[in-house]
């Protein structure tokens, strides 16, 4: 029998209870996620929340949001306003309740709403929990009413610091005024104002008849956004395919089932990806669920049905797949529901079983009806279907002859891949290096036990504007795929990654923006699971090389350089040289810039909202021009030598 003597105490006082909130500052990713940036956010999107909430219960049309130059966030809204009263049981008064107790909330028995986005009672009290200060007024009952709260804890009673005169005694609503703590959130470096206009965009959009308010005055001039949609998700629908050449108009059904309201809208283009998202009470579910798996079987088994009896499909072929019925889908599905289940309190995926079957057979029903009075319409969408079902038949015969051939080579890397020793794919990594000139410095320059280096000769395939089986013809791409060891498109496998970094190192130049564009939409359409595990990082080359008193400096923006340049005294002599590519380099300045894991630096490429993303690579990299004229020549001033 094993000794215990070496083992840890384990004795009845060894046992605590966390008290209040402290079980949040404890263990913030329990409940928003984690300490990261995408957590941070979360904080807004919990307090907004509420107010959508109020809206959802049709108590609330306006909600503003304002960063503070100290970082600090105000969301308010002109809702009913939190109760303020004792709690008939607690013997407190309910703001003090809800803003400091777990699972304290109107959401439970459906009372207070019948459909909403919080549900555990958990949102507000974790942000106060997580929050070095915060601040809530009230107005109701003709009264304005304060309280606040350090890191969870109450400073005092809630105190009533005004009447409202007898003209605005009926105004309600509630302002939320918060810091994030900096011991919990300590690596984050502040809010992203664009991450959170998206969201908020997209909650005006599925919020029909609100107006959101967004306000950033960290920066001068202060940053303004409001969003208001009168049209619902059928105005999404056309703000996703803004830039896209369309099948069809949209496609919108609304229905309610059994106390579930559902709303679908649908539209086709000419492009060759899915931008399908899902919503469960405004909240997006980012992750998919019930509601999104039934929309997805309604399309494909419709248009299978249509096809068949229109004569589309003959006896001997077989039906299209889901994939074929879901390229160049435009598509929401919001659903609201009195009781929804999610898979966590981020809410990233609905659970509710019963969901799938009341979107697939509403959707089926309604889209079958859309696409026998429409004709045209639908004869469009089944070509467009038949298209995706032989390119995709044709993608699978070509990623065969690229396995097929693999196996038959005596070794199954490209060529011009310079291989590094390492074999643990988390201590490897590997540099997608512009030009062959630069790819020889960095073959000389580079570290051989980890570092890979793969030379692409030109601009690679702009895969935005072509369907696979085009794709793997192309030779800088079959090297790409071939290196990386994942195969792509439905044999993609992200445990077959050789490189668990892979860095892509262009000139800071306009040619070398647009190849590390063209190679950011393939990992975009084509290994999305590699960028979302975080493998995928641009490398930053300096911009200028400066030589004064026999030490060189190395500056990666203007800034850094002017800033330099200013400090030193007049008639001081200097070599300044600017780089205008990687291959101006000799491989020690690459290595010691660029290359050298102690002193590089390197930007993660991260997905933090699919709808944006989506739109940007259609919009720079897809078949409308008018668009991307319209952006290069907004930005045209932070471009130099650009002939638009």
């Amino acid at each position: 029998m094993a000794s215990n003597k070496n083992l840890p105490r384990y004795e009845a006082e060894d046992i605590q209870v966390l008290e209040g909130l402290e079980a949040v500052r404890r263990r913030p990713g329990m409940y928003v996620g984690g300490t990261d940036l995408k957590a941070l956010h979360h904080l807004i999107y919990e307090v907004v929340d509420n107010s959508i909430d109020e809206a959802l219960a049709g108590a609330c049309t306006h909600i503003n949001v304002t960063i503070h130059a100290d970082q600090s966030v105000t969301v308010e809204d002109n809702g009913r306003g939190i109760p303020v009263a004792p709690h008939p049981v607690k013997r407190i008064s309910t703001l003090q309740l809800v803003m400091t107790t777990l699972h304290a909330g109107g959401k439970f028995n459906g009372g207070g709403y019948k459909v909403s986005g919080g549900l555990h009672g958990v949102g507000v009290s974790a942000v106060n929990a997580l929050s070095e200060w915060m601040e809530v007024v009230v107005k109701r009952e003709g009264k304005i009413f304060r309280q606040r709260y350090e890191q969870g804890v109450p400073c005092g009673p809630v105190e009533v610091i005004a009447e409202l005169p007898p003209e605005r005694a009926t105004e309600t609503g509630t302002r939320t005024t918060f810091r994030y703590d900096p011991t919990i959130f300590k690596e984050v470096e502040g809010y992203r104002f664009d991450t959170l206009v998206q969201r908020f965009r997209e909650m005006a959009f599925v919020t029909r008849g609100i107006t959101i308010y967004c306000r950033d005055e960290r920066e001068i001039p202060v940053r303004e956004m409001t969003f208001y949609f009168e049209g619902g998700i059928v105005s999404f629908v056309r703000y996703l395919n803004r830039n896209r050449n369309v099948l069809h108009p949209v496609f919108y059904i609304a229905r309610d089932v059994d106390g579930v309201g559902i709303e679908v809208a649908v539209q086709y283009s000419d492009a060759y990806a899915e931008s399908v998202y899902s919503f469960a009470n405004t909240i997006h579910t980012v992750d998919g669920g019930t509601h999104l798996t039934g929309l997805r079987a309604a399309l494909t088994r419709t248009i299978n049905d249509y096809a068949r009896k229109q004569g589309f499909l003959k006896e001997n072929e077989p039906n299209f797949s889901g994939d074929d019925t879901r390229e160049g889908l435009t598509a929401i599905v919001a659903i609201k529901h009195p009781d929804p289940q999610f898979e966590s309190q981020t809410k990233v995926k609905l659970m509710n079983a019963e969901i799938k079957g009341l979107v697939e057979s509403i959707v089926a029903e309604h889209f079958s009806i859309y696409l026998e009075e429409n004709p045209r319409e639908a004869r469009a969408i089944v070509e467009k279907c038949l298209t995706a079902s032989r390119a995709r038949e044709a993608a699978r015969r070509a990623r065969e002859l690229v396995i097929r051939k693999s196996a038959l080579e005596s070794t199954a890397l490209p060529g011009k891949l310079a291989d590094c020793a390492e074999r643990n794919p988390s201590l490897a990594e590997l540099y997608i290096v512009e030009g062959d000139s630069a790819g020889g410095s960095a073959k000389q320059g580079r570290d051989r036990r980890f570092q890979a280096i793969l030379p692409l000769r030109g601009k690679i395939l702009n895969t935005e504007r072509a369907r696979l089986d085009k794709i793997l013809s192309n030779e800088e791409v079959k090297a790409i795929i071939t290196a990386l060891g994942t195969g792509v498109g439905e044999d993609f496998n992200l445990g077959n990654l050789r490189y668990h970094r892979i860095i892509i190192m262009c000139d800071a130049d306009v040619d070398g923006s647009h190849i590390r564009t063209l190679l950011l939409t393939f990992f975009f359409r084509y290994m999305q699971p590699l960028i979302e595990a975080g493998h995928l990082y641009i490398a930053q080359p300096p911009l200028y090389r400066l030589e004064y008193k026999k030490q060189v400096y190395y500056f990666y923006t203007e800034e850094q350089k002017d800033d330099f340049l200013r400090s030193l005294g007049e008639g001081e002599h200097i070599t300044l040289q600017r780089y205008k590519g990687l291959g101006e380099m000799n491989p020690e300045q690459l290595w010691e810039t660029t290359m050298d894991p102690q002193r590089r630096t390197l930007l993660q490429v991260t997905i933090e909202d699919a709808a944006a993303a989506d739109k940007m690579f259609d919009m720079l990299m897809g078949s409308v021009v008018a668009p991307r004229r319209r952006f290069i020549q907004t930005h045209a001033r932070q471009v130099r030598n650009l002939d638009v």
